[in-house]
């Protein structure tokens, strides 16, 4: 289920990269909501499904598309395509 008011954020606990790229989206006002792979069986299965099988994370939810552990960048470019009014204004 995708929402049209935030991103999806999938993570995990004691993830540096989450950590990571968490800091920069919440620096940048992306709107996101967090996913704990760990918690959520619907949410592990949906990360192996993008990721090849792996637990790979961060993994975000954008609209329709799903990055694997994306730069900042990645992230503002696919939500200029996919949700472009919650790309944060400068």
């Amino acid at each position: 289920m995708t929402s049209q008011d935030h991103i999806d954020f999938f993570w995990r606990p004691g993830c540096g990269f989450c950590m990571s790229l968490e800091r920069r989206l919440k620096n940048a006002s992306v709107p996101f909501e967090k996913h704990n792979i760990w918690e959520n069986e619907r949410d592990r299965t949906f990360v192996k499904s993008v990721a090849h099988g792996n637990e790979t994370v961060p993994t975000l939810r954008i609209g329709s598309k799903s990055l694997v552990n994306p730069s900042l960048s990645q992230v503002l470019q696919a939500m200029k395509s996919e949700v472009p009014h919650l790309v944060p204004r400068k």
